[in-house]
């Protein structure tokens, strides 16, 4: 999982061109970009969506559903459960409890729609009000079901009343360089992957390239996207690169030539434990997006 495109529920032609995009996570879109108007038809839309898709390649499809707050979650769930999602995003999760009281609900939907229990993975979003940025901590438990943790600047902006959460120079102000940190160790914790929120202006794309490579050299793993356009650099920069695979294979063949010891000596430059656990993570992605 590299790249997650938001696409909004309410719109067929949306969601068609989502599909051709390359992104490995479509993010079907219940929450913000859909009206209160038009919570009901996105609800129909998306199922059929799903429904429609079900046996056809594709990727992997979740649905964001609307946060706990609105009173909207479980009507969500029991329009989209039944058309068997890949998973559930939680927007506005204020701390690990909320994952746990979507998981619970979660298990009554699978019964009800026939689906084997836990079979329905969680992304949340854990930074958009300043209640889920001060209870960061709380996500230190592994979960079955998460497949990743992420953060939001803009919802997190309206929350706290910044103007904007980047200065002049497109940089982001400390209270969102706070939540992005927070999200990652949170996310390292909790034993599950760093999603890096979305770039909103579209059109630089070079703007985007460096983003996801200060990203991925911090050690998220996956980014979020709102266009199309943006799929394919996302898909690049989080892509292991042959030379970092093959040299992240050597290290490991290095240890265990050497019968694992602390410490391998390689070309002159010595190597311990952690870059071996690092080099172990780098081929278990690989591994991953070949599957």
């Amino acid at each position: 999982m590299r790249s997650l495109l938001f696409v909004p529920g309410d719109s067929e032609r949306k969601l068609e061109k989502g599909l051709a995009s390359a992104a490995d996570v479509l993010l079907i879109d219940l929450e913000d970009s859909v009206s209160v108007a038009r919570k009901d038809a996105a609800r129909d839309i998306a199922s059929a969506f799903l429904r429609e898709r079900r046996a056809a390649p594709r990727p992997r499809l979740f649905v964001r559903v609307n946060d706990f707050s609105t009173g909207l979650t479980d009507a969500d769930l029991a329009a989209i459960m039944p058309a068997r999602p890949d998973g559930i995003m939680l927007p506005k999760a204020n701390s690990q409890a909320d994952a746990v009281d979507l998981s619970a609900r979660l298990r009554v939907a699978e019964a009800e729609a026939g689906l084997p229990d836990g079979s329905t993975p969680i992304i949340a979003i854990m930074t958009e009000t300043a209640a889920g940025l001060l209870a960061a901590s709380t996500w230190r438990e592994p979960m079955p079901r998460m497949a990743g943790l992420t953060w939001g600047a803009e919802d997190l902006s309206a929350d706290i009343g910044a103007v904007s959460p980047r200065n002049e120079a497109g940089v982001y102000t400390d209270v969102f360089r706070l939540a992005r940190a927070l999200t990652l160790l949170a996310a390292a914790a909790s034993q599950t992957a760093p999603i890096d929120t979305v770039f909103v202006d579209f059109r630089d794309i070079e703007g985007l390239r460096r983003e996801c490579q200060a990203a991925a050299r911090d050690g998220f793993t996956a980014k979020m996207a709102i266009h199309p356009d943006q799929v394919a650099v996302i898909n690049e920069v989080f892509t292991p690169a042959p030379e970092a695979v093959d040299a992240a294979r050597a290290l490991v063949r290095a240890f265990a030539n050497a019968g694992d010891p602390g410490v391998v000596g390689i070309d002159g430059k010595m190597y311990d434990r952690p870059h071996l656990k690092r080099a172990e993570r780098l081929l278990a992605r690989a591994a991953a997006l070949e599957q």
